[in-house]
């Protein structure tokens, strides 16, 4: 009479094992249409998606808010009529701020998906979770077609940050309430 142990490794080795699903090639976009898709996919999670040839001369419009920057965005985005705030900064600060402007490491078109990791133009996790408005400037060349590929441009050592539009979420009677773990407001400036 065969043990229990004995009876359930027999079973296990008698089983069929399914075949491995095929692994889908063709989902690697490049070039042009990785923008265009991104745009599409971002705007879907309820971001504010727009396509610009100038950083500086988009960012005009934050003109009379207090919005915190990261020590590593480049200078010439920087503004006059804004008020900067720079870190170190409390929570209560942030909490205090308008908003927040930051880069990216890496975009997925595929996805609609901006990921963080903490680089010198994105600063710590908190500044993206506190303030209620967040804009990213994603450059063309950032945005990858799928995942895989976004996976092999970034150091999985890093804190990674994955955001697919402003923060949300839902109760039981899925209600949506957007703010509740991170910005109410995405705005995503692509830098073509």
């Amino acid at each position: 009479m065969a043990s229990a142990r004995e009876e359930i490794l027999r079973r296990i080795r008698a089983a069929r094992v399914p075949r491995a699903a095929p692994v889908v090639r063709g989902y690697h976009r490049e070039g042009p249409g990785g923008v265009e898709l991104f745009a599409e996919r971002v705007a879907d999670y309820r971001a504010v998606v727009r396509t610009v040839p100038d950083v500086p001369e988009a960012l005009k419009a934050l003109a009379g808010k207090r919005i915190v920057a990261p020590a590593g965005v480049p200078r010439e985005w920087l503004v006059g009529g804004v008020t900067w705030l720079r870190e170190p900064l409390t929570t209560e600060e942030l909490d205090r701020a308008d908003g927040v402007l930051t880069g990216c490491a890496v975009a997925i078109a595929d996805t609609g998906t901006i990921v963080l990791d903490g680089g010198e133009a994105q600063g710590r996790r908190a500044l993206t979770l506190l303030p209620d408005y967040h804009v990213c400037v994603v450059r063309a060349d950032q945005i990858a077609g799928s995942v895989p590929e976004a996976l092999q441009r970034l150091e999985p050592t890093r804190p990674l940050t994955f955001i697919s539009g402003p923060s949300a979420t839902s109760d039981i009677e899925l209600n949506r309430v957007e703010g509740v773990h991170g910005p109410r407001t995405l705005e995503v400036l692509i830098v073509t």
